[in-house]
């Protein structure tokens, strides 16, 4: 069972560090700051329960079964927004904190995807731009998003039932521990001491 244990904690955190941080690349080729932000955060939980893991620390692990609630949340949020679900718009400045008029890295360069630029010198005011259009996308972006961010619940839901079941194990070890007299102040055999008077008068006798 132990062993068992061990080979979990060495091969189960390896798929959400990857899951994590390929999420953070494309939403900083994107220029995406509130999905960079989030995806920073849950690095950061995901190596606070890996932590709690390994170092037998339940608490942290409990954080991170809490995080991945929220971050089921956040990401049934982003499918929503890229599926324009109660008044949201794909194409609002949202996810950007309204910097900038970047979108999901995706919508340039998606499966099939070519892009395209044409000059716009000659127009008025417009010297030095240039028209960006992408045709020929076998997947649009948004349904591309849409899977990221079903497949990061997926793992969320996982993790979250292996955090209660580590929780549970190290507090069923814990329990056997303090069964035996692990956690007892008192030791299980007492010596009775004489008392300090009665030691005193045996000598002086």
């Amino acid at each position: 069972w132990g062993a068992c244990t061990h080979i979990c904690k060495s091969l189960f955190p390896s798929p959400f560090q990857l899951a994590a941080l390929e999420r953070q690349v494309f939403d900083f080729l994107g220029y995406q700051w509130a999905p960079i932000l989030a995806n920073f955060l849950h690095i950061i939980i995901v190596i606070l329960g890996l932590f709690g893991t390994i170092q037998y620390r339940p608490r942290y692990i409990v954080v991170y079964a809490i995080w991945t609630a929220v971050w089921v949340t956040w990401n049934i949020f982003i499918i929503c927004f890229y599926l324009e679900v109660g008044g949201l718009s794909k194409d609002s400045e949202l996810l950007t904190f309204n910097i900038s008029r970047h979108q999901s890295w995706w919508s340039e360069n998606g499966p099939g995807c070519v892009r395209k630029e044409a000059s716009m010198s000659g127009i008025k005011g417009l010297d030095g731009h240039s028209y960006i259009s992408v045709i020929g996308c076998a997947l649009e972006y948004r349904y591309i998003e849409v899977m990221h961010s079903s497949f990061q619940i997926l793992i969320a839901l996982v993790g979250f039932v292996y955090a209660c079941y580590v929780v549970s194990v190290f507090t069923e070890e814990e329990d056997s521990f303090d069964f035996i007299g692990g956690f007892d102040p008192f030791p299980l055999y007492h010596v009775n001491e004489k008392p300090t008077n009665l030691l005193f008068k045996q000598t002086y006798l």
